[in-house]
């Protein structure tokens, strides 16, 4: 069978070969990048509200702790979302009558809830669960970032598997003593190793990090 390609064609064959084989890592990686990218994970977006609630207002201004309005947080897989009556504690007296409010007290009135917009909002098949991670000295900030600076509350982290992993992996990074969960602005102690530090406490609190896919996925 005669040749059908001259000799002189061989390193274009090679070219064209290098050529799609980059062509293909970069298109697997620009999906790769455009998947863990903001304009796929939502960080950073703030979402309207019924009520422009402002976190930073209640939490860094007035100190209300984040259990006051998150009473489930400790004890349930959610954190919960807190009922009208909540709200109503404080504005049946303060701010009564700002027109900002009237979606709180005609919620009030007609004994229906706020319907909230989701911000962190997980996929059905991912189980997590607050409880298990407050009561073991993990902060609301390492999650929700810095909310005692948010005016609307947004999407600090991208949530994703990946994410998740790095602190299953390392627990000693992100554990803080238990009465320091809801202190946004914790740091170890000066002039101590944050690893070191979180070590002594994975062991105090008995930290078993889980990476089984069951764990999460159920």
């Amino acid at each position: 069978m005669p040749q059908l390609f001259p000799r002189s064609a061989n390193p274009m064959a090679r070219i064209s070969i290098g050529a799609g084989a980059l062509l293909a890592v970069g298109v697997i990686s620009l999906l790769m990048a455009i998947v863990r990218s903001p304009y796929q994970t939502d960080v950073g977006t703030e979402l309207n509200q019924p009520v422009p609630f402002s976190h930073d207002h209640h939490t860094e201004v007035l100190g209300i702790s984040c259990a006051y309005c998150h009473t489930s947080v400790e004890i349930a897989s959610s954190a919960g979302i807190p009922p009208t009556q909540t709200c109503m504690n404080c504005h049946n007296i303060i701010w009564a009558d700002t027109p900002m409010l009237e979606p709180v007290r005609e919620s009030w009135r007609n004994d229906e809830p706020i319907r909230w917009n989701r911000v962190h909002d997980l996929p059905d098949y991912v189980y997590f669960n607050h409880s298990a991670h407050v009561t073991k000295g993990i902060g609301c900030n390492e999650c929700h970032g810095q909310v005692n600076e948010m005016p609307l509350i947004y999407q600090a982290e991208s949530l994703q598997m990946s994410w998740c992993l790095d602190c299953h992996r390392n627990p000693e990074q992100f554990v803080r003593p238990k009465d320091e969960v809801y202190n946004m602005n914790w740091q170890p102690p000066a002039g101590v190793d944050r690893a070191e530090f979180g070590r002594a406490l994975v062991a105090e609190y008995e930290i078993n990090s889980q990476q089984t896919c069951s764990t999460c996925h159920r």
